[in-house]
Protein backbone atom coordinates (compact mmCIF):
# COMPACT_ATOMS: atom_id res chain seq x y z
CA UNK A 1 0.00 0.00 0.00
CA UNK A 2 1.32 3.67 -1.20
CA UNK A 3 1.74 6.39 1.32
CA UNK A 4 -0.73 8.38 -0.73
CA UNK A 5 -3.43 5.53 0.01
CA UNK A 6 -2.54 5.12 3.17
CA UNK A 7 -3.24 8.47 4.01
CA UNK A 8 -6.50 8.07 2.48
CA UNK A 9 -7.60 5.30 4.50
CA UNK A 10 -6.21 6.77 7.56
CA UNK A 11 -8.10 9.93 6.61
CA UNK A 12 -10.99 10.40 9.08
CA UNK A 13 -9.19 9.58 11.85
CA UNK A 14 -6.21 12.16 11.33
CA UNK A 15 -9.12 14.58 10.07
CA UNK A 16 -10.70 14.57 13.75
CA UNK A 17 -7.07 14.57 15.32
CA UNK A 18 -6.61 17.68 13.58
CA UNK A 19 -9.36 19.53 14.54
CA UNK A 20 -9.06 18.20 18.27
CA UNK A 21 -5.27 19.69 18.07
CA UNK A 22 -5.92 22.91 16.25
CA UNK A 23 -9.02 23.55 19.16
CA UNK A 24 -6.30 22.71 21.71
CA UNK A 25 -3.43 24.79 20.93
CA UNK A 26 -4.29 27.24 18.24
CA UNK A 27 -7.17 29.08 19.32
CA UNK A 28 -7.31 31.93 17.45
CA UNK A 29 -6.28 29.85 14.04
CA UNK A 30 -8.93 27.58 15.18
CA UNK A 31 -11.23 30.72 15.03
CA UNK A 32 -10.54 32.52 12.13
CA UNK A 33 -10.53 28.79 10.28
CA UNK A 34 -14.66 29.10 10.39
CA UNK A 35 -14.28 32.15 7.95
CA UNK A 36 -12.02 29.33 5.35
CA UNK A 37 -14.69 26.86 2.65
CA UNK A 38 -14.65 23.49 3.92
CA UNK A 39 -11.39 22.48 1.44
CA UNK A 40 -9.48 24.80 2.43
CA UNK A 41 -10.30 24.71 6.02
CA UNK A 42 -9.81 20.94 6.18
CA UNK A 43 -5.78 21.90 4.49
CA UNK A 44 -5.50 24.52 6.97
CA UNK A 45 -5.92 22.20 9.96
CA UNK A 46 -3.69 19.54 7.98
CA UNK A 47 -0.93 21.67 8.12
CA UNK A 48 -1.50 23.04 11.46
CA UNK A 49 -1.51 19.53 12.62
CA UNK A 50 1.93 18.78 10.84
CA UNK A 51 3.93 21.82 11.85
CA UNK A 52 2.66 21.41 15.43
CA UNK A 53 3.82 17.98 15.66
CA UNK A 54 7.27 19.24 14.83
CA UNK A 55 6.76 21.63 17.07
CA UNK A 56 6.01 19.03 20.17
CA UNK A 57 9.16 16.54 19.05
CA UNK A 58 11.45 19.64 20.66
CA UNK A 59 9.18 20.44 23.51
CA UNK A 60 7.42 17.48 24.42
CA UNK A 61 10.19 14.58 24.08
CA UNK A 62 11.32 13.28 27.09
CA UNK A 63 15.00 13.96 26.24
CA UNK A 64 16.78 16.43 24.01
CA UNK A 65 18.63 13.36 22.32
CA UNK A 66 15.73 11.42 21.60
CA UNK A 67 13.76 15.18 19.95
CA UNK A 68 17.21 15.22 17.78
CA UNK A 69 16.58 11.80 16.91
CA UNK A 70 12.94 12.11 16.13
CA UNK A 71 13.52 15.51 14.22
CA UNK A 72 16.65 13.92 12.24
CA UNK A 73 13.86 11.30 11.40
CA UNK A 74 11.28 13.37 10.16
CA UNK A 75 13.50 15.51 8.09
CA UNK A 76 14.65 12.03 6.42
CA UNK A 77 11.17 11.31 6.15
CA UNK A 78 10.29 14.50 4.25
CA UNK A 79 13.00 14.13 2.30
CA UNK A 80 12.78 10.38 1.38
CA UNK A 81 9.08 11.34 0.27
CA UNK A 82 7.68 7.92 2.61
CA UNK A 83 7.04 7.45 6.42
CA UNK A 84 5.17 5.25 8.38
CA UNK A 85 4.08 8.00 10.53
CA UNK A 86 0.56 8.87 10.28
CA UNK A 87 1.21 12.50 10.63
CA UNK A 88 4.26 13.12 8.52
CA UNK A 89 2.38 10.25 6.25
CA UNK A 90 -0.58 12.82 5.81
CA UNK A 91 1.92 15.52 5.49
CA UNK A 92 3.51 14.39 2.97
CA UNK A 93 0.27 13.76 1.07
CA UNK A 94 -1.00 17.50 1.57
CA UNK A 95 2.97 19.04 0.49
CA UNK A 96 2.27 16.95 -2.79
CA UNK A 97 -1.75 17.87 -3.33
CA UNK A 98 -1.02 21.25 -2.70
CA UNK A 99 2.73 21.53 -4.71
CA UNK A 100 4.35 22.56 -1.69
CA UNK A 101 8.17 22.30 -2.14
CA UNK A 102 9.72 20.19 0.45
CA UNK A 103 12.73 22.00 0.88
CA UNK A 104 10.14 24.88 2.91
CA UNK A 105 9.03 22.14 5.40
CA UNK A 106 12.56 21.41 6.01
CA UNK A 107 13.45 25.01 6.68
CA UNK A 108 11.10 24.84 9.26
CA UNK A 109 12.22 21.67 10.71
CA UNK A 110 15.70 23.07 10.75
CA UNK A 111 14.23 26.03 13.10
CA UNK A 112 13.01 23.70 15.05
CA UNK A 113 15.81 21.96 16.15
CA UNK A 114 17.90 25.10 16.21
CA UNK A 115 15.19 25.47 19.74
CA UNK A 116 17.35 21.93 21.05
CA UNK A 117 20.62 23.91 21.10
CA UNK A 118 21.73 26.46 23.28
CA UNK A 119 19.71 29.11 22.49
CA UNK A 120 20.73 32.69 23.31
CA UNK A 121 19.83 34.99 20.26
CA UNK A 122 22.60 37.01 19.06
CA UNK A 123 21.12 40.10 16.96
CA UNK A 124 18.05 41.26 15.50
CA UNK A 125 18.87 39.46 12.14
CA UNK A 126 19.66 36.19 13.83
CA UNK A 127 16.37 36.35 15.66
CA UNK A 128 14.67 37.44 12.46
CA UNK A 129 16.26 34.19 10.41
CA UNK A 130 14.76 32.20 12.89
CA UNK A 131 11.00 33.69 12.57
CA UNK A 132 11.53 32.76 9.13
CA UNK A 133 12.40 29.49 9.61
CA UNK A 134 9.98 28.84 12.44
CA UNK A 135 7.08 31.00 11.24
CA UNK A 136 7.66 32.07 7.62
CA UNK A 137 7.94 29.15 6.02
CA UNK A 138 4.20 28.51 7.28
CA UNK A 139 3.08 31.38 5.69
CA UNK A 140 4.44 29.93 2.55
CA UNK A 141 2.69 26.87 3.18
CA UNK A 142 -0.46 28.35 3.40
CA UNK A 143 -0.26 30.27 0.34
CA UNK A 144 -0.44 26.90 -1.51
CA UNK A 145 -2.89 25.46 1.02
CA UNK A 146 -5.15 28.46 -0.48
CA UNK A 147 -4.57 27.33 -3.93
CA UNK A 148 -2.50 30.91 -4.55
CA UNK A 149 0.46 30.35 -6.82
CA UNK A 150 1.44 34.51 -7.51
CA UNK A 151 5.23 35.13 -6.78
CA UNK A 152 4.33 38.38 -5.98
CA UNK A 153 2.59 36.98 -2.43
CA UNK A 154 4.83 35.00 -0.87
CA UNK A 155 7.03 37.92 0.49
CA UNK A 156 4.06 38.98 1.87
CA UNK A 157 3.24 35.40 3.83
CA UNK A 158 6.56 35.63 4.97
CA UNK A 159 6.59 38.73 6.69
CA UNK A 160 3.08 37.83 8.09
CA UNK A 161 4.50 34.67 9.79
CA UNK A 162 7.65 36.40 10.69
CA UNK A 163 4.79 39.32 12.55
CA UNK A 164 3.60 36.52 13.89
CA UNK A 165 6.39 34.88 15.75
CA UNK A 166 7.80 38.18 16.81
CA UNK A 167 4.08 38.52 18.74
CA UNK A 168 4.67 35.18 20.37
CA UNK A 169 8.14 35.75 21.20
CA UNK A 170 6.78 38.68 23.25
CA UNK A 171 4.46 36.97 24.94
CA UNK A 172 6.03 34.07 26.03
CA UNK A 173 9.50 35.59 27.17
CA UNK A 174 9.23 33.72 30.64
CA UNK A 175 8.08 30.50 29.42
CA UNK A 176 10.98 30.05 27.25
CA UNK A 177 13.22 31.07 29.75
CA UNK A 178 11.91 28.36 32.10
CA UNK A 179 12.99 26.07 29.18
CA UNK A 180 16.63 28.31 28.99
CA UNK A 181 15.92 29.96 26.08
CA UNK A 182 16.66 33.28 25.34
CA UNK A 183 15.10 34.83 21.88
CA UNK A 184 15.59 38.36 23.46
CA UNK A 185 18.37 39.33 20.75
CA UNK A 186 21.64 40.15 22.95
CA UNK A 187 22.27 43.93 21.07
CA UNK A 188 19.18 44.66 22.82
CA UNK A 189 19.50 43.12 25.90
CA UNK A 190 23.19 42.09 26.60
CA UNK A 191 24.35 38.49 27.42
CA UNK A 192 21.73 38.01 29.98
CA UNK A 193 21.41 34.33 31.34
CA UNK A 194 17.67 33.06 30.99
CA UNK A 195 16.45 32.65 34.47
CA UNK A 196 17.07 36.68 34.77
CA UNK A 197 14.27 36.95 32.40
CA UNK A 198 11.42 35.14 34.56
CA UNK A 199 10.86 37.47 37.29
CA UNK A 200 13.06 40.72 36.51
CA UNK A 201 13.47 43.28 39.07
CA UNK A 202 15.05 46.88 39.26
CA UNK A 203 16.41 48.38 36.19
CA UNK A 204 16.59 45.19 34.25
CA UNK A 205 12.42 45.47 34.03
CA UNK A 206 13.36 48.93 31.91
CA UNK A 207 15.54 47.27 29.52
CA UNK A 208 13.37 44.25 28.88
CA UNK A 209 10.39 46.76 28.69
CA UNK A 210 11.83 48.54 25.82
CA UNK A 211 13.70 45.60 23.92
CA UNK A 212 9.70 44.36 24.10
CA UNK A 213 8.43 47.34 22.39
CA UNK A 214 11.18 47.48 19.87
CA UNK A 215 10.32 43.76 19.01
CA UNK A 216 6.55 44.79 18.79
CA UNK A 217 7.60 47.54 16.82
CA UNK A 218 9.18 45.39 14.51
CA UNK A 219 6.03 42.91 14.24
CA UNK A 220 4.20 45.96 13.69
CA UNK A 221 6.23 46.66 10.30
CA UNK A 222 5.89 42.96 9.59
CA UNK A 223 2.39 42.95 10.17
CA UNK A 224 1.52 45.79 7.59
CA UNK A 225 4.04 44.37 4.89
CA UNK A 226 2.07 40.98 5.49
CA UNK A 227 -2.02 42.50 5.27
CA UNK A 228 -0.47 44.24 2.27
CA UNK A 229 -0.43 40.82 0.47
CA UNK A 230 -4.07 39.82 1.06
CA UNK A 231 -5.21 40.64 -2.20
CA UNK A 232 -3.29 37.42 -3.49
CA UNK A 233 -5.50 35.43 -1.59
CA UNK A 234 -8.78 33.60 -2.37
CA UNK A 235 -11.65 36.52 -1.37
CA UNK A 236 -13.24 33.95 1.58
CA UNK A 237 -9.52 33.28 2.41
CA UNK A 238 -8.85 36.98 2.76
CA UNK A 239 -11.13 37.19 5.80
CA UNK A 240 -9.74 34.46 7.08
CA UNK A 241 -6.55 35.34 7.46
CA UNK A 242 -6.78 39.15 8.32
CA UNK A 243 -8.74 38.03 11.58
CA UNK A 244 -6.29 35.84 12.12
CA UNK A 245 -3.78 38.15 11.85
CA UNK A 246 -5.95 40.99 14.18
CA UNK A 247 -5.86 38.04 16.13
CA UNK A 248 -2.10 38.48 16.78
CA UNK A 249 -1.79 41.64 17.04
CA UNK A 250 -3.94 42.07 19.50
CA UNK A 251 -1.61 40.58 21.76
CA UNK A 252 0.88 42.95 20.95
CA UNK A 253 -1.55 45.69 21.99
CA UNK A 254 -2.40 44.32 25.41
CA UNK A 255 1.50 43.56 25.99
CA UNK A 256 2.07 47.67 25.69
CA UNK A 257 -1.64 47.91 28.04
CA UNK A 258 0.28 46.76 30.68
CA UNK A 259 3.62 48.63 30.30
CA UNK A 260 5.45 45.43 28.11
CA UNK A 261 5.32 43.78 31.66
CA UNK A 262 5.22 40.51 30.23
CA UNK A 263 6.05 38.96 33.59
CA UNK A 264 2.84 39.39 35.62
CA UNK A 265 1.35 36.44 33.27
CA UNK A 266 0.54 35.27 30.18
CA UNK A 267 -1.59 37.51 27.50
CA UNK A 268 -4.21 35.80 26.38
CA UNK A 269 -7.79 37.33 24.12
CA UNK A 270 -10.32 36.27 25.54
CA UNK A 271 -13.54 34.90 23.63
CA UNK A 272 -15.55 38.61 23.79
CA UNK A 273 -12.13 40.50 22.77
CA UNK A 274 -11.87 37.70 19.60
CA UNK A 275 -15.26 38.76 18.44
CA UNK A 276 -15.03 42.20 18.24
CA UNK A 277 -12.18 41.55 16.36
CA UNK A 278 -13.38 39.67 13.95
CA UNK A 279 -16.73 42.10 13.51
CA UNK A 280 -14.05 44.79 13.23
CA UNK A 281 -11.77 43.24 10.89
CA UNK A 282 -15.16 42.34 8.51
CA UNK A 283 -16.38 45.83 8.66
CA UNK A 284 -13.61 47.32 7.56
CA UNK A 285 -13.10 45.02 4.48
CA UNK A 286 -15.14 46.66 2.17
CA UNK A 287 -12.92 50.28 2.62
CA UNK A 288 -9.77 48.31 2.82
CA UNK A 289 -7.31 48.84 -0.07
CA UNK A 290 -5.09 46.49 0.44
CA UNK A 291 -8.04 43.76 0.32
CA UNK A 292 -8.90 44.32 -2.78
CA UNK A 293 -5.60 46.01 -4.72
CA UNK A 294 -1.95 44.61 -5.34
CA UNK A 295 0.80 46.65 -3.64
CA UNK A 296 3.00 47.71 -5.96
CA UNK A 297 6.37 46.59 -4.53
CA UNK A 298 7.54 44.58 -1.80
CA UNK A 299 9.53 46.25 1.13
CA UNK A 300 12.87 44.25 0.27
CA UNK A 301 14.48 45.69 3.24
CA UNK A 302 12.40 43.47 5.92
CA UNK A 303 14.28 40.51 3.63
CA UNK A 304 18.03 41.20 4.06
CA UNK A 305 18.66 38.87 6.79
CA UNK A 306 16.99 36.22 5.23
CA UNK A 307 18.51 36.80 1.60
CA UNK A 308 22.04 36.99 3.02
CA UNK A 309 21.77 34.07 4.69
CA UNK A 310 23.00 31.15 3.25
CA UNK A 311 21.63 28.41 5.60
CA UNK A 312 18.74 29.22 3.89
CA UNK A 313 17.56 27.16 1.62
CA UNK A 314 17.38 28.64 -1.70
CA UNK A 315 15.18 25.97 -3.11
CA UNK A 316 12.46 27.44 -0.94
CA UNK A 317 13.14 31.55 0.30
CA UNK A 318 15.06 32.63 -1.65
CA UNK A 319 13.38 30.86 -4.86
CA UNK A 320 10.08 31.71 -3.83
CA UNK A 321 10.13 34.87 -1.58
CA UNK A 322 13.29 37.17 -2.45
Amino acid sequence: MTELVQAAVAGPALTASANSVLAAKGRSFYWARQLLGPVHAARATRLYRLCRYIDDLADETSSVLLAKEALAGAAASIRGGHSNQPVIQDGLALLQECSIDSDIFLDLIAGVQSDLERVRMPDMDALLRYCYQVAGTVGLMMCKVLDTDEPAAFPHAVDLGIAMQLTNICRDIAADAVLDRRYLPADLVGDLAPEALINPTGILRDTLRQCVATLLDCADTYYQSGELGLSYLPARARSSILVAARMYHAIGRQLRACNYAYWTGRIVVPPWRKAVITTRALVAIPVSRSFWRHPELHDKRLHFALSNCPSLSSASFLHHAA
